[in-house]
């Protein structure tokens, strides 16, 4: 039974591939190698906007999008990296929205 609302990216699926699990580790490799040099720019970003937020008092726009694109790129990643799905995301990022569930 799959529960899925669209609010919902970490559901149970009972059936698996065993195919894909194999697959899945060249995807693991990639996915690794993108979310790494990803995750080197958003740091950078992160560095110079403390410096914008020191020096200036306010946040750079461009700066915050970044960063929130690297944390949507893993965070809609990570059900296929746990083994919660047999779905394969693409490699390279994607426009994903992360929601702030309601109540």
């Amino acid at each position: 039974m799959n529960d899925a609302s669209p609010h919902q990216i970490f559901v149970y699926e009972h059936k698996a591939s065993r195919l894909e699990l194999f697959i899945r580790i060249i995807y693991w490799i990639a996915i690794g190698i993108v979310a790494w040099v990803y995750g080197l720019i958003a740091m950078i970003c992160l560095v110079l906007q403390w410096f914008f937020i020191l020096i200036l008092g306010h946040r750079q726009q461009g700066l915050s999008d970044f960063a929130k694109g690297y944390f949507e790129y893993i965070v809609s990643r990570m059900p296929y990296l746990y083994f919660m799905t047999d779905v394969r995301p693409q490699v390279f990022p994607d426009p994903v929205k992360i929601y702030r569930g309601e109540g």
